[in-house]
């Protein structure tokens, strides 16, 4: 990295954050609220697939599960969840009690209603125990506690029932109404023209968590299955742009499609191909008239999932499809691919500016530049690796549980194989990350947002998850050390 790209870096760290970094850091935070619960959200799925009258094993006893499972159970963990992110054991107790105000008051799963009062409660307690910190009386400690929690999650509950509660059923409503129109009139699969361009930005957590599945649970209560978990989660789009930059890219990107197709169609981790958009922004059409496709092809075989899809892969499409609904699921995977390798292979052979010998070499004469700026630069670039003794590298992405732990994975395996010991890696979500750790490592797109918790800790930026420049250089630094 050059002194100036160092002062640039630099620069942006100390500027305002972007509003991309704010999204990015609500969206992992909703994400941070489902992913603990997943498996109960997939157990309930089951339930739904396989009991309800028109599952694959009808039984009217055992569909009783359904309604009561998806009323309580999936939004107060989701309030209990939030609330204890904000507020600690404390705070998920307040986020629970909101909760059940929410669920008593209303006609419809609260799920974006749990999403809001969890971390409201954790933010009320955590704020009174801040306020009477170090001014309780020895001996009070227990009750002060217990009655705090008791009277404020009274105001809590009573407020969540006559009030929030309400107001958040009525924005609920009007959001369902429009997608439904969108549906009617055959417009769904333009939901394309946001969803990919999101989800490259990494935001798509704001619209998978934050609208698609509690729709789509919604939806699924109601007719057994919801086409809302597949609008953003299909693997194909990005399947298809992989598939086609591995026939058609240039030398580096034919050399690491392929790894990626696996890691993103079977494992389900959709970062590995927003690299690929990013490296030509034209393909961004490709994977949108792949994702555009797909809708249209699970809305013409009235095809849909029992509950969300996470993490995306064909493996959990097929586990959460219902009975009858197979063709229309797998079709609509295989008609986005098609669609999006013919789409991004077009513009892949009309553009060709990326795609020569000159580019691979400035890529290389870079990364040369990079390591031969030693030790002077690296303190404020990669770490300083040389300078100090390096003990806790941190991956992050937006929910420490995707790209962060397979570019974890990949990294401690490459110390394994040269024998470097004694260097703590592993991955997290970027808020969660330990705030000694030597050095984190983030995607690019992912800096602003990372910066916001941590402002004095050294970055790397990184647009690959396999083969980065970067962290080629890093380990070699960590060799010398």
């Amino acid at each position: 990295m050059s002194t100036q790209t160092v002062m640039e870096q630099t620069a942006v760290s100390k500027s305002k954050p972007s509003t991309r970094a704010k999204i990015q850091a609500m969206g992992g935070f909703l994400t941070n609220m489902v992913l603990p619960n997943i498996g109960a959200f997939i157990a309930w799925g089951i339930v739904t697939a396989l009991f309800i009258p028109t599952g694959w094993l009808p039984n009217e006893y055992l569909a009783k599960l359904v309604g009561p499972t998806i009323t309580y159970l999936l939004p107060l963990l989701l309030a209990y969840t939030g609330g204890r992110m904000v507020g600690g054991q404390r705070g998920a107790v307040m986020g629970a009690i909101g909760a059940i105000g929410l669920i008593i008051g209303s006609d419809i799963p609260m799920f974006l209603g749990a999403m809001v009062i969890g971390p409201v409660g954790g933010w009320v307690i955590k704020r009174f125990d801040n306020l009477l910190e170090n001014k309780i009386p020895a001996g009070f400690e227990m009750v002060i506690n217990n009655f705090s929690i008791g009277i404020l999650g009274f105001i809590l509950l009573l407020l969540s029932y006559t009030i929030i509660g309400p107001v958040i059923e009525a924005a609920n409503e009007m959001v369902t109404a429009a997608i439904k129109a969108l549906v009617e009139t055959g417009f769904l699969p333009l939901l394309s023209l946001v969803n990919e361009p999101a989800k490259v930005l990494f935001l798509n957590n704001v619209i998978d968590q934050g609208i698609y599945y509690p729709l789509g649970m919604q939806e699924t209560l109601k007719m057994g299955k919801s086409i809302y978990f597949t609008v953003a989660s299909n693997p194909g789009p990005g399947l298809g742009l992989l598939l086609a930059y591995t026939v058609f890219g240039n030398k580096i990107s034919r050399r690491t499609a392929p790894g990626a197709i696996i890691i993103h169609f079977l494992g389900g981790i959709h970062e590995l191909y927003f690299p690929y958009v990013l490296m030509k922004p034209l393909t961004i059409i490709g994977v949108i008239a792949g994702g555009m496709s797909g809708i249209a092809t699970f809305q013409l075989f009235d095809a849909g999932l029992v509950a969300g899809p996470s993490p995306g892969s064909i493996f959990a499409y097929l586990a959460l499809t219902p009975k009858g609904n197979f063709l229309g699921i797998i079709l609509g995977v295989l008609v986005a691919t098609v669609v999006s390798f013919l789409v991004t292979s077009l513009i892949l052979k009309l553009d060709r500016k990326g795609d020569d010998e000159a580019a691979l070499t400035e890529s290389i004469e870079k990364s040369k530049t990079m390591k031969s700026e030693g030790k002077q630069v690296f303190h404020q670039s990669t770490a300083d690796a040389a300078a100090k003794k390096i003990n806790k590298i941190s991956f992050a992405c937006d929910a420490g549980a995707g790209s962060s732990a397979l570019g974890a994975t990949t990294f401690r395996r490459k110390l394994q194989k040269e024998n470097i010991e004694g260097i703590e890696v592993k991955h997290y979500r970027i808020e969660d990350v330990p705030k000694d750790s030597d050095i984190i490592v983030v995607h690019k797109n992912l800096y602003d947002r990372t910066r916001l918790s941590f402002e004095n800790n050294e970055i790397i930026t990184i647009e690959n998850y396999i083969g980065d420049p970067k962290l080629v250089k890093l380990l070699s630094d960590l060799k010398e050390q």
